[in-house]
């Protein structure tokens, strides 16, 4: 199928998402698309009780609240880190593994205490991304793709970039951590970057993001 050019009417979107990380990735990622982006914050989009089992049902939960409350086509994401030695833990619960308020650090001191008797070499993960993709509240199809990173948890923390767990997520062919990857090798390499390209192929094949 030939390559369809978004039209302007086709460009707005609203990220149903308050995480200030996440939102540097999107912006850095959909800018050299066109797309205009715009944080839920604009219009006053609350953060909504994140009640599903899955990372899916959570995503489609803020979609539909920041396409509800803004009117626009929404993208939502849901992410977090699965521990196989944790059996699957952190998961749907990494943003508050530690309880509230949500912390990066205090979600990495809680994680590395759980992994306390668990050697380096036996302590394998994978960050999970799902995205949604809704044209309006009620859409019925809505856009699904998910992706995942392997890696392996750290036992001390190193690098000084990214959020979450990044400092603790041990890529063993970079042979460095997620924290200390430049900007522009995580967007090509993460379990986000590679679903919302996916999720950008998927647009440009149907004709746009409505």
């Amino acid at each position: 199928m030939p390559y369809i050019p978004f039209s302007p009417v086709q460009l707005q979107l609203v990220l149903a998402s308050g995480n200030a990380g996440k939102l540097r990735e999107f912006e850095q990622l959909l800018e050299p698309l066109g797309l205009q982006v715009h944080p839920q914050s604009d219009f006053a989009v609350s953060e909504v009780e994140e009640s599903g089992l899955t990372f899916v049902e959570n995503a489609l939960l803020k979609a539909r609240e920041a396409s509800r409350m803004s009117g626009l086509p929404a993208l939502a994401d849901d992410s977090g880190l699965e521990v196989d030695a944790l059996d699957g833990a952190p998961g749907i619960h990494s943003a508050r593994y530690a309880g509230e308020p949500k912390s990066d650090a205090r979600n990495n001191a809680r994680l590395l205490e759980a992994l306390a008797e668990v050697p380096e070499g036996a302590r394998t993960a994978r960050y999970w991304c799902v995205l949604v993709h809704l044209r309006h509240p009620e859409d019925p199809v809505p856009r699904i793709v998910q992706c995942s990173w392997e890696g392996e948890v750290l036992s001390h923390p190193r690098g000084e970039g990214g959020f979450g767990y990044d400092p603790l997520f041990w890529l063993p062919d970079q042979g460095m951590s997620a924290a200390e990857l430049p900007v522009s090798e995580k967007n090509r390499l993460s379990h986000r970057g590679r679903a919302l390209q996916t999720l950008v192929e998927q647009f440009r094949r149907l004709g746009g993001a409505q």
